[in-house]
């Protein structure tokens, strides 16, 4: 049986931050073994489990599914009197850096801890946030032994592990996007049930944070047919707008918008509303920062559409989700698949131009 939060779990404590994906591209070789016909990756590193059709279509068609794989994390740019400075890897936030633990991938994993000047000797500068030249991690050895553990490029990376709140919330580090991740994993469960007619390519992307570079380069590997990426946005928290935010517990949200095909996102709806499936839409009238963005101008254009996961405190060592939503963007992305047919490509088309003046 098939255990979702427990898997989530694995994902989520796995250490892997942009251009570092090897762990956690191990952790899914295992995980999605039983789940797919064969594995592929592409020469950035992006892993691609394949599942053939049950009921194959002439031609044979291929959907994408993307969700990246990697983390937001810190490494090493000077060891200095027993004490390691750091430059980020993408997205990580200096404001709530102060105090949190962490692991430094040295030579052995080395726990730390995120060290500042104390408030008593910062004079008028304790209200403000300190930068990352202020900020220094102290993994509580010598000077001379941290000289020889830890080396420039050596990787930082949270050490935070997945808690459980109320309910179904679930609170950890690299939710963004290992949440999806496991979307996808429960989507290829949901299939070893179903029939299906197109040929299934689950991606988990490298390199997201650092400019959607994974989903690029597999989009060329895997040709799609058409593509739905997978990511995180923005739930209900105090100082969150109202018009970027959805609900947790709500489903997953539709992007809508012109990095995504209207034909597919009209589908989904259908999928959603037969399978009584919760989902929301998210009006994103420009470029959504997703692998969306990168996948739709693949090649020669690839009909896509983006699933987002509503997630509190982005981009944190407490990522917040509900399991709930997750389970519901699997089934939703099954049981669209089950229902595309050899016509799909031809339904959603668009239409041709009249060169006749009419």
């Amino acid at each position: 049986m098939f255990d979702l939060k427990a898997h989530l779990k694995t994902l989520t404590e796995t250490h892997a931050p942009s251009g570092h994906e090897a762990p956690i591209r191990e952790v899914l070789r295992f995980e999605w073994a039983d789940l797919v016909d064969t594995m592929e990756m592409d020469k950035l590193g992006s892993l691609i489990g394949v599942k053939r059709a049950t009921q194959p279509v002439d031609p044979p068609r291929k959907i994408m599914l993307a969700a990246h794989m990697d983390e937001i994390g810190m490494m090493v740019r000077k060891v200095q009197d027993g004490f390691i400075f750091v430059h980020r890897i993408s997205g990580v936030d200096n404001r709530i850096l102060p105090a949190q633990p962490v692991l430094v991938h040295g030579r052995r994993a080395l726990p730390g801890l995120v060290s500042t000047v104390p408030p008593h000797l910062l004079g008028g500068a304790q209200n403000r946030y300190l930068s990352f030249d202020e900020l220094v991690i102290d993994v509580g050895l010598p000077a001379a032994e941290v000289e020889e553990l830890v080396r420039i490029g050596d990787l930082i990376t949270p050490d935070a592990p997945m808690i459980e709140l109320q309910g179904s919330r679930l609170a950890g580090k690299a939710m963004d996007d290992r949440a999806c991740v496991a979307a996808v994993t429960a989507c290829l469960v949901e299939l070893q049930s179903l029939h299906h007619r197109w040929d299934v390519y689950a991606a988990a992307t490298v390199q997201e944070e650092t400019g959607l570079l994974g989903a690029a380069t597999a989009a060329y590997h895997i040709k799609p047919d058409v593509a739905i990426a997978l990511d995180v946005g923005f739930a209900p928290q105090p100082g969150v707008d109202a018009d970027v935010s959805r609900e947790m517990n709500g489903g997953p949200a539709l992007g809508i918008g012109p990095n995504f095909h209207p034909g597919l996102v009209d589908k989904l709806r259908e999928t959603a509303k037969r399978e009584e499936i919760k989902m929301q839409e998210e009006i994103i009238p420009g470029a959504s920062g997703t692998d969306a963005w990168a996948i739709q101008v693949a090649l020669q254009g690839i009909p896509t559409a983006l699933f987002s996961i509503p997630l509190r405190n982005m981009h944190s060592p407490v990522e917040t989700v509900d399991l709930r939503d997750i389970q519901r963007a699997g089934r939703l992305l099954a049981h669209f698949i089950a229902d595309l047919d050899a016509d799909f490509m031809a339904a959603i088309d668009w239409p041709d131009l009249k060169t006749d003046g009419s």
